[in-house]
């Protein structure tokens, strides 16, 4: 019994041990700032003051700081995942385990909070603004449903996205008349087909090529038919940053560029400098975590390509980064066409959208991306 009991005690200290020597090394390393794996920006230590310790934001914070900086983090994810689906679990870290091998974010809490809300008055007060100038006819808000929303069918039993189809609808609602494009309406009828990828939450250039159709009819564009396209797989190893979340090995993705046959040549200036590209497509990605980068080498304030179109229209898209695979397909209709970051761009919008003489404006955001993005407030400056 004696021995019993010293064993006991052997494998508490050993636990406790454990979990304070772990938990000492995690406040003793270095803070990492970004994490190359889950390709996001990782908390830093919050700033205490007794305002926010009373309101629980100093704890909340502190306790996303711990957790996004413990150490050996990538490796405690996969362990915790292994364990939860050996216990048969379907959703693990916010993703679920979807049928043919996808992991579909759950986005629970993007779509019920203050700045969703916010977004959705900053997105209504600049359309009413616009609408005015432009005219309906020329200014698109397209909203972009998640794999949640559209890939119903590949669910676990117990998941819903009635929150994002709600959220869609009140963006929708709030909006002048005629400037709301449905995107989520062209992609349920391709729903069965690879349109989003499977380890990441951006989708993929087939489900953006089917919305550029059906948004060029609407917008009077010509060539949009797939067999003007030549389709080029460029690679079969890309896994996204949902994969990351789960930290297990999943079936890696395939990256695809859609060429026009008849190209028309363009020319893309980088956030106003001498930094100017040919081509839309970075070769040098490919050999990064980061394979969508592929499409622009990442995220920038402000990407302008001259086209030589010679439509006499002028296009400015207002976007995250489901735009990067969208973007270059509007390249045969628009004589220049201005993509412009708003969590990276610090000019004034309005006075940008005024010198930039546009024809046409098109809002193109993730739902959930747009729910969580804290710069939109720009769009009214």
């Amino acid at each position: 019994m004696n021995m019993n009991k010293k064993q006991s005690w052997n494998i508490i200290t050993l636990f406790l041990l454990m979990i304070f020597g772990l938990t000492a090394a995690s406040l003793l390393k270095p803070d990492t700032d970004f994490s190359e794996n889950e390709n996001r920006s990782l908390a830093s230590r919050p700033e205490f003051s007794f305002s926010t310790l009373f309101s629980g934001k100093y704890t909340a914070d502190y306790e996303t700081y711990l957790t996004d900086q413990f150490v050996f983090r990538d490796q405690w994810i996969g362990l915790k995942t292994r364990a939860e689906r050996t216990a048969l679990r379907q959703e693990v870290n916010d993703v679920y385990f979807g049928e043919d091998g996808y992991l579909i974010e759950k986005h629970s809490g993007s779509f019920q909070t203050d700045r969703a809300e916010t977004n959705v008055s900053y997105l209504s007060a600049f359309f009413q603004q616009i609408d005015d100038i432009y005219g309906s006819d020329h200014v698109t808000a397209m909203v972009v449903p998640n794999a949640l929303d559209v890939l119903r069918d590949k669910l676990p039993a117990f998941a819903s996205p009635v929150r994002e189809v709600a959220y869609l609808q009140k963006i929708r609602n709030a909006l002048p008349e005629g400037v709301w494009f449905d995107a989520g309406e062209v992609l349920r009828r391709h729903s069965q087909e690879e349109i989003y990828y499977r380890t990441d939450h951006h989708w993929k250039t087939m489900g953006a090529f089917y919305v550029f159709q059906e948004w060029g009819r609407k917008m009077g564009l010509e060539g949009l038919q797939p067999e003007n396209y030549q389709v080029t797989q460029v690679t079969d190893s890309f896994r996204g940053t949902i994969a990351s979340k789960v930290g297990i090995p999943v079936k890696e993705d395939t990256i695809e560029k859609y060429e026009l046959k008849e190209p028309v040549r363009y020319l893309l200036t980088y956030n106003q400098s001498d930094d100017i590209r040919s081509t839309v497509y970075q070769e040098n990605a490919l050999n990064t975590k980061d394979q969508y980068a592929y499409f622009y080498g990442g995220n920038y304030g402000l990407i302008e390509a001259v086209t030589e179109a010679n439509t006499g229209r002028r296009l400015l898209v207002i976007k995250d980064s489901y735009a990067h695979c969208f973007v270059p397909f509007t390249y045969t209709s628009f004589d220049e066409v201005d993509m412009l970051d708003l969590r990276y761009f610090n000019q004034s919008l309005s006075q940008y959208m005024e010198e930039g003489n546009y024809t046409d404006v098109l809002f193109l955001y993730n739902a959930s991306g747009f729910a969580e993005d804290a710069s939109l407030a720009k769009l009214l400056t």
